[in-house]
């Protein structure tokens, strides 16, 4: 039986409620240390368990799967590069947090090079945390769209705003404190829609558990390494471990959003608990993903089901047409949950940076300020949930596909700077002209645009993935050791 629009959007709604319970449940007297880092009290387990929902966003719930046809397994490769990076935030990156007692990480920038550099590092990060954050809800309200809220032909600005208005609601008190419990919620919700879709796949196959096992190793869709065409082949064993261990540690230990959870937790032991629990959970969770795209494919092809043009379309499809109500249901939730989670997270993170980063809310203690940064804060908030309405309806209506992937990977390579920056503090002594740092960081992205659009004639065929990431961190690097000086020099 096939739920009707209605329907769905009844769990919708149901599911909401949840989350604002829980908001009410947790907020309580919230301040602002409340909001950005849940009064270092939290529990590392449940910030373990959380920070999934975080990580794998709406995009890959839907577009992870869709990859097997074509690339395989070849994505567990960067999810095992992703393990490793996640050992070096654990090992290198959190004790130095932990020691500063860091409420922004990009603090770490001032006192390492100067104000210069610390402002780079928070824009870089509010660029691309919001351009990241706001192109994965356009992917997602793009879904939503199409199978629930075209049925009452409600425009889809309504459906982002609405969407965005649900999220403030439930975020803009507790913050952080209200996020570590709702992302927890919402990670359940995640894979439990995993699992339970790869029970009713397997059930219409009449598949065992043993026996999907067998299905997909047995099925060309299982191949994991790739070891041939290193210079042409993205999915290189090389390109895809090397980039996955760059972009977590970038784009996880370098970035205010994922690192503000680890900082709520009580010490650094908890906290590298909850980095290794976490990496436990996410490899497994992306093997379910990717069972689950192979699965899917395979009872595509047994049922002669007609494949949507885009891949990002199989889950949907199947689960809305072809698995039953009860799928449908698990899927909306599965898929809400995923882009709740990173969108509100991303939210707060943005406002803490912004707070404690440009408006310097650290440096005003007295009581009567706090109480007035209180609602500077709540502003704030509401500001970044306008301007995420803004710029998915540019990615909407004022480009077209192709080039929002490309603003999407142009914010990717920002990442770059931040790399190179925080690893030329880490592993050198040396002092920068903190004036001229600006420069190197606008200058390294754009060198990697120049770099992967004319690898292929350059370097004989040479085809670059996620290993640009390091390559654009060596470019910073490069630049910061040119505008540096030895330290006992620069201190004569």
């Amino acid at each position: 039986m096939l739920l009707s629009p209605s329907a769905l959007l009844l769990f919708i709604i149901a599911y909401f409620l949840l989350l604002l319970m829980i908001s009410w449940l947790t907020a309580g007297k919230a301040d602002n240390e409340t909001f950005f880092i849940a009064n270092r009290n939290s529990r590392w387990y449940l910030v373990a368990f959380g920070m999934i929902g975080t990580s794998i966003s709406g995009v890959t719930f839907i577009s992870v799967p869709g990859t097997v046809k074509q690339d395989a397994f070849s994505y567990f490769q960067f999810v095992l590069g992703n393990a490793v990076g996640y050992g070096v935030i654990a090992l290198v990156l959190m004790p130095i947090y932990y020691r500063m007692r860091l409420t922004s990480i990009y603090t770490y920038l001032q006192h390492r090079f100067g104000f210069y550099s610390y402002q780079s590092g928070a824009f870089i990060f509010l660029v691309s945390r919001t351009i990241g954050s706001a192109f994965r809800l356009f992917l997602v309200a793009i879904v939503l769209q199409k199978y629930i809220f075209d049925y009452w032909h409600i425009p889809f600005w309504v459906t982002v705003a609405v969407s965005l208005l649900l999220i403030w609601t439930y975020t803009y008190k507790g913050g952080l404190k209200t996020i570590i419990w709702t992302d927890t919620i919402q990670t359940l919700f995640l894979v439990l829609a995993v699992v339970l879709t790869l029970i009713v796949v397997g059930h219409r196959m009449q598949l065992t558990v043993p026996g999907m096992i067998d299905a997909i190793v047995h099925s060309h869709y299982s191949q994991i390494f790739f070891w041939e065409h290193f210079a042409s082949d993205k999915r290189h064993f090389v390109k895809y471990f090397l980039g996955g261990i760059a972009v977590s540690v970038a784009m996880t230990g370098l970035d205010q959003d994922l690192m503000q959870k680890n900082l709520s937790c009580r010490n650094l032991k908890d906290a590298q608990k909850n980095m290794f629990s976490f990496t436990a959970v996410f490899v497994l969770v992306n093997l379910f993903f990717l069972s689950l795209g192979a699965l899917l494919y395979l009872y595509a092809s047994a049922n002669h089901v007609v494949l949507p043009q885009r891949a990002d379309y199989l889950f949907p499809e199947i689960a809305f047409h072809y698995l039953g109500g009860f799928a449908a249901v698990v899927f909306i939730l599965g898929l809400t949950a995923a882009t709740f989670a990173t969108t509100d997270s991303a939210m707060t993170a943005l406002t803490t940076s912004f707070c404690v980063d440009f408006l310097r809310f650290t440096d005003q203690p007295e009581p009567y300020q706090k109480r007035k940064q209180i609602r500077v804060r709540q502003w704030v908030h509401f500001v970044f949930s306008v301007i995420f309405l803004l710029v998915v309806l540019f990615f909407k209506y004022a480009v077209n596909e192709s080039v929002v992937k490309a603003v999407f990977t142009v914010a990717g390579y920002t990442y770059g700077p931040l790399l190179g920056l925080f690893f030329f503090g880490i592993c050198t002594q040396r002092e920068v002209c903190d004036k001229w740092v600006p420069w190197v960081c606008i200058a390294s992205p754009l060198l990697c645009v120049l770099l992967d659009q004319y690898s292929v004639q350059w370097f004989d065929g040479y085809r670059f993935g996620f290993e640009l990431l390091i390559v654009n961190g060596l470019f910073t690097f490069a630049g910061l050791w040119l505008i540096s000086s030895p330290k006992q020099i620069a201190q004569q």
